[in-house]
């Protein structure tokens, strides 16, 4: 794991991505400042968004690339959808 508690393969270009734990996730929203609601937010994921956050951190529901990018970025991890 990153001094962050998330580990590498968390942090890459999605085909070569592993899915992160909710915890991970958990990390990534206090990193970043954002409560659940907050996140859904600032995904655009509409009303019922915090509950769709809550289901990712409870690994209910799988958190799609995309979205996961997202939040690494507004938590200043980087830009991890590109090779560098």
């Amino acid at each position: 794991m990153t001094e962050a508690n998330i580990r590498l393969e968390c942090l890459r270009p999605a085909l070569r991505w592993q899915q992160p734990t909710g915890e991970e996730i958990r990390e990534v929203l206090r990193i970043a400042g954002f409560t659940g609601g907050a996140a859904a937010k600032a995904l655009g994921l509409g009303t019922m968004g915090d509950r769709t956050v809550r289901r990712w951190i409870g690994e209910e529901t799988a958190i799609p690339y995309a979205e996961w990018a997202l939040l690494c970025d507004f938590a200043g991890l980087g830009t991890i959808w590109k090779d560098t």
